[in-house]
């Protein structure tokens, strides 16, 4: 009995030697001590998008960059990285169904310990460098303190934020499939809980957080928008909107509107530099409070006001779609006073409280409503007056106000219809007109530089000199874009996300870095911060254009005895001011 038990009892068993080890359990990572126990962790995967994206957020963009910019748009970049890398992971990790050992997860690391910090102090190093190169080309001293420790900083203090919000998104998705997984199936818990985060997160960041932000840039501006500029003063003269004659009371005018009819060239300056007795120049204005929501009443308002002053009397009239709050560019308001010796008028109206770069982006109805209710208003006026004793008819705009502008037209067939000619200057990518135009650009022309049938009809600038070329005719009416090579107002796009532009093919700009190349998402956010300080370059880079207004008016409208000397000298003038 004995025996037997023991003989199947080894029979049993298996001969130790053909027995599985089991494997040896896995150490656990010790418990981190002390302050580094609040630190945040990051995968590998994640660090390495993070690393690479960051390292590209230091190339070259199109306006030049102080440490602090540079190093928010590193950490955004980084954190948008990171969140690349992780989805690349968990996706290879699905479709493989393998996971990366521990040892070769701590070699992973130990090479990027050792290979991470040193692309990053190359960067650093080019990105200094790079940075020095694009002020130079825009005629600037280079940074004597730009702080490579500074860019770190910031960018890891803006990573560490962005991934924390994304996890905790991440945390309410998981929170949100467990809650529905008691009620519903696993396979349809999941998607459904992932849908209800992401139509969660649009709607606070679209219709919440955005739209609450831009309620209180409304309200915040709105307020400035009471104040008045040093040196613009409440006009006395009749030709101006704001005096005791006009329609439109001073108070109405908002202030970029006081700024307008209040300072400009006076008689007595037009006729120093002219020789000549000048005119006062005829400037009519409606503001946000002058006549309601209604753009059209507004409008009206303002022509009704610009035919007290006389406006339709006067050799050239300019309808002008503003920017944002309201400005116009008195370089380019002056100019053409200065061209026609002050027989000019013209009218132009407010349709937003933001600034020029916010109102870009979500103003974009309002111009085009502005433009069409203005132009068309002034048209009514115009067309009824007999051929012969009316005042030639053109029309400006600058940045957003070059969108309002093209929208009162269906083409360039209208514009020569019904104008005299037209002056735009930076005209944003999404313009519809200047996009069809670009698109058709003679075959070998530059996207920054194109040539358009031979520049029969219209002419784009990105220096003066650009306007005589090509050599053939030029016939009445004439188009001008004035656009910047480094402008990034006309160069951004949501397609610079996935597609390389054009812009960055070929031969580069003058002001233009020959550095700089396109890299999917990270050449989107780095244009994308070029928008805020746009204006914040010299003449003739960026979104500036003074002097160039010169030679746009006086190649547009073509004001009798005007020649080259007097545009010289009135460039100088400008550019002095």
């Amino acid at each position: 009995m004995t025996t037997e038990s023991t003989v199947t009892s080894t029979a049993a068993d298996p001969a130790p030697e053909e027995a599985a080890p089991a494997p040896p359990p896995e150490a656990p990572s010790p418990p981190r001590r002390g302050w580094t126990r609040w630190l945040p962790r990051y995968t590998w995967s994640g660090t390495v998008g993070a690393l690479l994206f960051g390292c590209s957020a230091l190339t070259p963009s199109l306006l030049p960059r102080g440490w602090l910019l540079q190093g928010l748009v590193t950490g955004i970049t980084a954190a948008m990285g990171y969140g690349i890398g992780v989805a690349i992971a968990w996706f290879v990790g699905e479709v493989t169904e393998g996971r990366m050992s521990a040892g070769f997860r701590r070699r992973a690391w130990q090479v990027l310990a050792v290979a991470g910090p040193v692309l990053a102090v190359v960067m650093l190093v080019l990105g200094a460098r790079w940075q020095r190169q694009i002020h130079e080309l825009m005629g600037l001293e280079p940074p004597a303190g730009f702080s490579s420790v500074g860019v770190v900083v910031v960018a890891v203090l803006f990573f560490a934020a962005l991934v924390g919000i994304g996890r905790g998104v991440r945390w309410l998705g998981r929170g949100l499939v467990r809650l529905l997984g008691r009620f519903l199936p696993k396979r349809v818990a999941r998607p459904l809980g992932a849908l209800a985060v992401t139509v969660l997160v649009l709607f606070v960041l679209n219709g919440v957080l955005f739209q609450g932000l831009v309620d209180a840039a409304n309200s915040a501006f709105s307020l400035k928008d009471d104040g008045t500029e040093n040196g613009a003063v409440e006009p006395t003269a009749s030709e101006r909107s704001g005096s005791p004659d006009s329609l439109v009371p001073w108070d109405e005018l908002g202030l970029q509107g006081r700024n307008f009819v209040g300072k400009g060239p006076t008689p007595e300056e037009l006729t120093e530099f002219s020789g000549r007795p000048a005119l006062q120049p005829v400037r009519a204005y409606a503001g946000l409070a002058s006549g309601g929501d209604d753009a059209r009443e507004r409008a009206d308002l303002a022509v009704r006001d610009l035919q007290r002053a006389g406006g339709f009397d006067r050799a050239v009239l300019v309808v002008v779609t503003t920017t944002g709050t309201g400005w116009v560019d008195p370089a380019a308001s002056d100019s053409l006073e200065y061209e026609f010796n002050g027989d000019t008028a013209m009218v132009a109206m407010q349709y937003s409280y933001l600034p020029s770069w916010l109102s870009f982006l979500v103003d974009q109805a309002k111009a085009r409503d502005a433009g069409r209710a203005l132009f068309d208003a002034v048209y009514g006026v115009w067309s009824q007056l007999p051929p012969d004793d009316r005042p030639q008819l053109y029309v400006f705009g600058e940045s957003l106000g070059t969108f309002g502008g093209e929208a009162a037209f269906s083409g360039l067939a209208d514009i020569a219809n019904r104008t005299s000619g037209v002056l735009w200057a930076g005209p944003p990518n999404f313009n519809e007109l200047w996009r069809t135009i670009v698109a058709d650009r003679d075959e070998g022309t530059p996207e920054w530089l194109p040539v358009y049938e031979d520049g029969q009809t219209v002419r784009f600038a990105d220096e003066a000199a650009d306007l005589q070329a090509p050599p053939g005719p030029w016939v009445a009416p004439r188009v001008v874009y004035l656009q910047n090579a480094s402008d990034p107002i006309v160069w951004w796009s949501p397609q610079l996300a996935l597609h390389h532009p054009d812009w960055l093919r070929g031969e580069r700009g003058p002001d233009v870095s020959p550095d700089m190349v396109w890299i999917p998402l990270v050449t989107f956010w780095q244009v994308t911060a070029d928008l805020v300080f746009a204006v914040d370059v010299p003449d003739g880079h960026g979104h500036r254009y003074e002097a160039d207004y010169v030679d746009g008016w006086a190649e547009v409208a073509q004001p009798p005895d005007w020649t080259a000397a007097d545009t010289e000298r009135l460039r100088q003038l400008i550019t002095d001011r």
